[in-house]
């Protein structure tokens, strides 16, 4: 009897087990779902922009006018770590971009945000004004300090998109 038990037990399990699969089937088949859509969603940054310049001990810069194609990733403002603001991107190519501001010491503010890169000693004239040129093994950055604050354009991008953030970057 105990035999007989066993084979309906084992019997039901496996009966089990194929009406789960089938559902998961039916699941999988009938919920959208699309393998190549982008993960990473943009995010709308106006009102942190708008919170930080009203909070910052100078101007807070932000990209005006950038061609079709750039996506805002992430933002932020931290009054407490040196009055510091970040907005990320993704490039037209999908590299990341970073616009980064604060009033903490430049030296080691730019190697933390830039991922360790370095200052190469070279210029970079972008919209009228001069950046410093830092190299790394993970973001280049153009580099610039004024009224109070170091701005930062960072990334894993080409150079050529770092300026042409760095050439959108509006205070007002």
């Amino acid at each position: 009897m105990a035999s007989k038990r066993g084979k309906q037990t084992v019997r039901d399990m496996i009966l089990s087990l194929a009406v789960i699969a089938a559902m998961a089937g039916v699941v999988y088949i009938f919920i959208p779902h699309d393998d190549k859509a982008d993960p990473v969603k943009a995010v709308d940054y106006r009102v942190e922009l708008l919170t930080a310049r009203r909070a910052a001990p100078y101007p807070v810069a932000a990209p005006s006018g950038l061609v079709q194609g750039w996506k805002p990733t992430s933002v932020g403002y931290d009054r407490a770590a040196g009055d510091s603001w970040h907005l990320g991107f993704l490039d037209p190519d999908g590299k990341y971009v970073a616009v980064e501001q604060s009033t903490s010491p430049a030296k080691k503010y730019v190697t933390e945000v830039s991922q360790k890169a370095k200052d190469t000693g070279r210029t970079q004239r972008v919209a009228g004004q001069t950046w410093q040129h830092w190299e790394g093994p993970k973001y280049d950055a153009l580099v610039r300090q004024d009224k109070g604050a170091t701005t930062v354009v960072t990334g894993s991008a080409s150079t050529e998109r770092l300026a042409e953030m760095a050439a959108s970057l509006k205070t007002s």
